[in-house]
């Protein structure tokens, strides 16, 4: 079966959603299947083999928003658009985050969001050729619903089926300006007919979606993220590091709820309950989010704590694994509706236990793995009492940890995400 997998790339930093979709792709690869992964807006980064090898780039950011704001450049020939779509220049692009107003933005998204209707239709029609041609897949995966404008001209243009996955498009849509956040809203329930099933990472998120996006509910499936165990080991038993050492592994931004963290930490510090407790940060970051890292630096050295403090952007896979067994315990108390959270598999894959916000998909995913314990959310306060009792008591770490990475060797591997995801392909009508 030829499976094609459309995924947005960053260009610049690690993507958990990009490296999702490119370890499912190398799973089915595994499991006998012809999956590629294809990459739009920008180049992909990824911190293992590729699964898009030779695949073309479409939707290039650079096409995408000039084709937006003149008429031009809707009518311009392949041979410029290629020059527009220069890895290059779309990474130099990538590095210069948050260039668009939030009206461009809005417009912008509605725009894709309208597929053929909008503004790109020459770059749509052009992923139609070569889905039809070259790739001839028998069914797309799109790899969120943002990206679901293209849904009703494939369905129209190819005998493949179309699938969506699910996954954190609801901060960005409710970020965007009115009148533009109900229309995109409006726009992505009405594309989302096309769509023959939709895969949500959590049953939190898939409920959520169904009822805000009024989805069909026999078409909502969940399928649980799962990660690539290669280079990750069971241990009889981890031995906790010394000093004790609280961890943080995701984007390093205000949505993931670093700052918190990092409050949390300076009144641990303060209790002085935990001698020589030390914070270890890590995760991706671009230029856009230099100025918060700055802040939080600067918090951490009024504190007189920045030698027991380190900061670690963009890891790459050995590093993140070595980082996260260095690890006593992580949090990631994010501030929004997480849909998931890879680097909860990653830090259970180590046998490391994590405490997190009592919202959002957390709840659902401690619940099935035991691997953790919950905080109240926003509250530097609450996380620290949480971290500090879990601290005190090394014989509970440890049980936490095992049992999330049982969990995760029997459960939240990539064979089993690969697995579920053909019984969906089965499935769907």
């Amino acid at each position: 079966m030829r499976i094609v997998i459309l995924t947005a790339g960053t260009g610049s930093y690690y993507c958990g959603t990009c490296m999702r979709d490119n370890a499912l792709a190398l799973a089915l690869r595994r499991q006998g299947h012809d999956a590629i992964l294809v990459p739009m807006y920008l180049p992909l980064m990824l911190d293992e083999t590729s699964a898009a090898e030779d695949a073309p780039l479409f939707y290039g950011g650079v096409n995408v928003y000039l084709q937006h704001v003149s008429r031009i450049f809707r009518k311009t020939p392949r041979w410029l658009d290629k020059l527009f779509d220069s890895p290059a220049l779309l990474k130099k692009v990538a590095e210069n985050a948050g260039m668009t107003t939030p009206e461009q933005l809005g417009t912008l998204t509605l725009s894709t969001l309208q597929g053929s209707e909008g503004n790109q239709a020459k770059e749509l029609e052009r992923m139609g050729e070569w889905l039809n041609g070259d790739a001839k897949a028998d069914v797309i995966c799109i790899s969120n619903a943002l990206l679901i404008g293209i849904a009703p001209y494939l369905k129209q243009k190819t005998s493949a089926k179309i699938l969506c996955t699910l996954q954190g498009e609801d901060y960005f849509l409710d970020s965007l300006p009115e009148p533009h956040r109900t229309q995109c809203w409006e726009t992505l329930s009405r594309q989302g007919q096309a769509v023959d099933g939709f895969i949500a990472v959590s049953q939190y998120y898939g409920d959520l979606m169904q009822r805000r996006a009024n989805l069909p509910k026999e078409r909502v499936h969940v399928v649980y993220n799962g990660i690539d165990l290669m280079g990750y080991r069971v241990l009889p038993e981890r031995p906790l590091p010394h000093p004790p050492t609280i961890g943080y592994l995701a984007r390093l931004n205000p949505l993931k709820g670093l700052h918190t963290l990092v409050e949390a930490y300076l009144l641990l510090r303060e209790r002085n309950a935990i001698p020589n407790l030390r914070l270890s940060i890590a995760g991706t970051k671009n230029s856009a989010d230099d100025r918060y890292l700055a802040e939080l630096e600067r918090r951490i050295a009024q504190a007189g704590l920045q030698a027991s403090v380190t900061i670690q952007p963009n890891l790459s896979r050995d590093k993140k694994i070595d980082f996260l067994r260095s690890l006593s315990v992580m949090s990631v108390p994010a501030t929004y509706g997480e849909s998931f959270g890879l680097y909860l598999l990653e830090a259970w894959a180590c046998g490391v236990p994590v405490v997190q916000p009592r919202h959002a998909a957390f709840p659902e995913l401690l619940e099935i793995t035991g691997g953790g314990e919950l905080c109240e959310p926003d509250s530097a306060e609450s996380l620290a009492d949480t971290l500090e009792a879990l601290l005190q008591q090394p014989e509970r770490l440890q049980e936490l940890g095992r049992n999330g990475q049982r969990s995760v060797f029997e459960h939240f591997d990539v064979e089993n995400m690969a697995t579920e995801f053909l019984r969906v392909v089965s499935g769907a009508e």
